[in-house]
């Protein structure tokens, strides 16, 4: 699992590499009150990662802290009782 998400990151690493060295020419963002120069590379990649973080970041709010506090909720009108016993058994298959 560990090499996956190795080749993944290289494989994203690269990508990037790739679109900053294709797209070099210079460009101006104006915001109104200041100007940000830079290449049109850096730009199409920081857009990327803010995507990524913005959605990121809606997905925790939206779903996964109102899950999680469900979860929470529920486990504690559970009465906790001792585990039941588990019965063996009785069926011949191994497993291949």
């Amino acid at each position: 699992m560990k090499v996956a998400r190795l080749l993944i990151l290289l494989a994203v690493l690269v990508a990037g590499l790739i679109v900053g060295a294709l797209n070099s020419q210079e460009m101006t963002l104006k915001l109104g009150f200041t100007e940000i120069h830079s290449s049109t590379g850096l730009a199409i990649t920081v857009a990327l990662l803010a995507g990524v973080l913005i959605g990121a970041g809606l997905v925790l709010v939206g779903m996964v802290i109102p899950l999680y506090s469900r979860l929470r909720m529920a486990q504690k009108a559970v009465p906790a009782s001792p585990a039941a016993p588990v019965a063996p058994s009785t069926s011949s298959f191994d497993g291949r």
